[in-house]
């Protein structure tokens, strides 16, 4: 897990990127580079920036409560996640005026990592930052997957979608560490330089799927019928002339951890698997599943000799309808155990661990956890009459931190999404 963590770092992403000779160019070639950074990652993109010893005319930092001190010179707001605050909202407002700002001939250098759609958030006219507050708390307490999270959030959006690069009065290149399955650009922090190939139907398709309109504030439901009958624009699209000498990349693909994690277990003697397809849904029921098919890829894959280690990657989600703390690694983590437990001791020795790349997982202080086969017999020896009952009330937090199976690694300043690795024999 640390090996896979090391391989996302974003400092290191962004000085290989701007070393790279089609982006240093670009960066010679602009009268003046006005660089705004936003996510968990950007004041550590931000150093690497300045220490990459690229000329910049001003630098603009939009990221979380704790970062690292951000270099000398940056106009910093520190704003909220995972739901967006005032500072979301000034650091945006600072972000669009920056852009519109460039002179023709001037490049805006956007560097995005995971969790930039909360952190930097300018709610669209007739949308109040609470109600922005309400519609996302809701989403994310029903499960909703960051696509559709990210649908909703670009269509109540002053920056989002593409619009961000819309209001620029010159170039914009953007680097991004994804968060992202699939590595989709439009979906990075809600892509505010690139084009939205969504709509205001398909938010409004979102919270059809998550309660209806009724239980989403009036404005918000308001906003997306208007967008969706075409009394407001919608948001750029491809080939929207407006983002014709906008540029975007990917500097850190979601999957860039998998490789971390394969290389280091491949040093330590394992026989490598790595899950083409992410892992995603409902986290404890992604997790019955993922036990199933890593114990048919032991079985059926002959170069797999024990021991083996199977490797995957993705993002679930989490319904909460309990009291409790923990996470969506967390509770994969459990659920998987208690799957591991049902196999019996024929399965021989099984362990597995779900983190959060980020280093935090729910509002927890916790990447995530790890759990065996052993996992709940352990949990009864300790006392714990009822294991279930933690899951049941979204508490597996608790849980894991009586066995002391929690992981914590600290904020790692980066997201790559969520990483699984399952070690057998």
């Amino acid at each position: 897990m640390r090996a896979a963590l090391d391989a996302v770092d974003a400092g290191l992403l962004v000085r290989r990127a701007l070393a790279a000779p089609p982006i240093a160019q670009a960066l010679r070639d602009a009268s003046a580079v006005h660089v705004v950074a936003a996510g968990k990652a950007a004041s550590v993109m931000l150093e690497a920036c300045v220490a990459s010893g690229a000329s910049t005319r001003s630098l603009l930092g939009i990221g979380p409560q704790g970062s690292p001190p951000a270099p000398a010179g940056t106009e910093w707001h520190t704003a909220g996640h995972p739901l967006p605050n005032d500072g979301s909202v000034e650091g945006a407002r600072r972000a669009v005026a920056v852009a519109a700002g460039l002179g023709p001939d001037e490049l805006l250098l956007v560097l995005l990592s995971g969790g930039g759609s909360a952190l930097m958030s300018l709610p669209a006219d007739g949308v109040t930052l609470a109600e922005k507050q309400g519609t996302i708390r809701r989403l994310l307490e029903t499960g909703a997957d960051i696509y559709e999270l990210n649908t909703v959030r670009k269509h109540l959006s002053a920056i989002k979608g593409g619009l961000l690069a819309a209001a620029a009065g010159g170039r914009t290149l953007t680097l991004a560490v994804s968060d992202v399955v699939g590595d989709d650009l439009s979906v990075i922090a809600s892509g505010p330089t690139v084009p939205d190939p969504s709509t205001f139907a398909d938010a409004l398709a979102v919270l059809a799927r998550h309660g209806g309109e009724h239980a989403f504030p009036p404005s918000v439901a308001a906003r997306l019928r208007a967008g969706a009958a075409g009394a407001l624009p919608e948001t750029p699209g491809p080939g929207d002339p407006r983002l014709a000498r906008a540029r975007a990349e990917v500097i850190g693909p979601q999957r860039g951890a998998i490789r971390g994690a394969r290389e280091a277990a491949e040093k330590l003697g394992y026989a490598v698997h790595v899950v083409s397809e992410p892992v995603t849904g409902e986290a404890r029921v992604a997790a019955v599943a993922h036990v199933a098919q890593v114990t048919g890829i032991v079985g059926v894959v002959p170069r797999l000799t024990r021991p083996a280690c199977v490797v995957a990657a993705g993002e679930t989600t989490v319904t909460v309808t309990g009291r409790g703390k923990g996470g969506r690694n967390q509770e994969f983590t459990f659920a998987a155990a208690r799957a591991l437990e049902a196999l019996g001791a024929g399965a021989g020795t099984i362990a597995v661990a779900s983190v959060g790349t980020d280093g935090i997982d729910g509002p927890t202080d916790a990447a995530g956890a790890i759990g065996d086969s052993t996992t709940f017999a352990r949990a009864r020896a300790a006392g714990i009459a009822d294991p279930d009952a933690y899951l049941q009330d979204n508490n597996t937090y608790a849980f894991f931190d009586r066995l002391g199976d929690l992981i914590k690694t600290g904020p790692t300043r980066t997201n790559v999404g969520d990483i699984q690795v399952v070690l057998v024999g």
